[in-house]
């Protein structure tokens, strides 16, 4: 469409081009015919008179020569009143679009100043010329078809030409479409283009990325739910045996002692779904339970160890705290970071002897805040301590009362606050779990 009518401005204006030219022509051609005979103006050439005199229908050319202010001298007496005059004593050439009989018609208007010698003031000559608009109209359409042929052709050939190049280009989408079509749901492997073009690569780069991250997250979940169902495979299995053995039982001594173990036997179990919950939440791939707040960590440690004193010296222990800190502000998730703490000094509760101190600690190091809880019990061997991290791993395989998670959810929280957790040996005797978290900038208050 834009084509098309670019197309006929161009003939247009060409054409209007070539008639004004033929107009200002025969305009000109005319004024050099005008002769003073003895104080009037007249035409020197019979020929013009002649060919102004014809008929409409046969030249489609008419003129007028006259004075401005004046009289006619030679020509039509009613071609449309002309323009004014211009200021400036110089030649002056419009054209106009008129009607002459209901044919449509091009005029041109032309001015000449006139001698003072002729005339002792300031006149004009006008000289008007018009010309039948049939020919102005074939010229345009043949420059037109001149014009618009090549370019309709160029154009479907050009539009040729884009569709081979853009299904040329698309051809390897098409193929990555129907290569993603074919492949089987549980196919998380990488995708494999050959021949691909630069532009693809990026998108390909994209999808493998998903795919792998995707892949990573489901064999993450299998590996969950496989260890939590051979974890609680035990404790339900004794929790029904114990069951078994109550509903046999004809004593009430014998009665209660099955029902104590069933109790203790649901406690662990309770414990464990719990850790298996908080280790569901605190793994990178759940997004939801990272709820950023801010977190005062020294008022946190403090809360924790208040809370577990009682438990402590329940187990003959000695727990403090030792927090060189007044206030300890970071951005992190409240939940996940009270279920670090409880983890830590649940586990040195559970595993050192009677007798033992526990002391939580917390400091400033740089941009870093430093936690430690420190027990003065018999410690970690080196060989081990590179498994404590590991899922459902515990230093004491014949201890029943743990299900080797707590370590494996502190160093999961830790990292997902951008934080790290490490072992150290205490002196003389004992274990330091030492956990960094970054200080994070808070924003300021609205």
């Amino acid at each position: 469409m834009t084509g098309a009518v670019l197309s006929y401005g161009v003939a247009t204006h060409y054409a209007d081009r070539v008639a004004n030219e033929s107009l200002a022509q025969t305009g000109r051609a005319i004024a050099r015919q005008i002769r003073d005979a003895g104080g009037h103006l007249e035409l020197s050439s019979p020929v013009v008179e002649t060919l102004g005199a014809e008929r409409i229908s046969e030249i489609k050319l008419f003129y007028a020569v006259s004075t401005v202010p004046g009289e006619l001298i030679a020509g039509n007496r009613h071609l449309p009143a002309p323009p004014p005059p211009p200021v400036q004593s110089q030649e002056n050439i419009s054209y106009t679009d008129t009607e002459i009989g209901g044919s449509a018609f091009r005029l041109a208007t032309l001015y000449y100043p006139l001698p003072r010698a002729i005339h002792g003031e300031d006149r004009w000559l006008l000289v008007q010329v018009a010309k039948g608009m049939e020919r102005h109209e074939q010229l345009t359409r043949e420059i037109l078809l001149v014009t618009a042929l090549p370019l309709a052709a160029l154009i479907i050939v050009m539009s040729w030409f884009v569709r081979w190049g853009i299904g040329r280009g698309l051809k390897p989408l098409t193929g990555l479409k129907s290569l993603m079509e074919k492949r089987d749901p549980q196919d998380l492997a990488p995708l494999e283009l050959t021949d691909a073009p630069e532009e693809l690569d990026a998108l390909t780069h994209a999808l493998n990325h998903l795919l792998t991250t995707t892949n990573e997250n489901v064999a993450r979940q299998r590996r969950f739910i496989a260890d939590a169902a051979h974890q609680l495979r035990t404790p339900l299995a004794g929790l029904k045996s114990q069951t078994e053995l109550a509903m046999r039982e004809t004593t009430p001594e014998g009665l209660r002692d099955r029902l104590n173990m069933v109790h203790s036997s649901a406690t662990r179990s309770i414990h464990l779904v719990n850790q298996l919950l908080t280790l569901a939440r605190s793994e990178p791939s759940n997004q939801t339970s990272m709820t950023q707040v801010k977190v005062d960590l020294a008022k946190l440690i403090r809360e924790l160890t208040a809370e577990s004193v009682p438990r402590a010296l329940a187990a003959g222990m000695d727990l403090g705290c030792d927090s060189a800190l007044l206030e300890a502000q970071i951005n992190g998730n409240s939940a996940l970071l009270r279920e670090l703490f409880v983890n830590l000094v649940e586990n040195a509760i559970k595993y050192v002897p009677r007798g033992s101190s526990i002391t939580v600690r917390l400091n400033q190091e740089g941009e870093r805040y430093v936690v430690e809880v420190e027990d003065d019990g018999p410690g970690i061997p080196d060989a081990q301590k590179p498994r404590i991290f590991e899922r459902f791993y515990r230093v004491n395989q014949n201890d029943g009362n743990g299900c080797g998670l707590g370590m494996a959810i502190v160093k999961e929280i830790a990292e997902r606050h951008h934080g790290s957790v490490a072992l150290l040996d205490a002196q003389p005797h004992g274990l330091i779990v030492r956990v960094e978290l970054p200080i994070t900038p808070l924003e300021p208050a609205a």
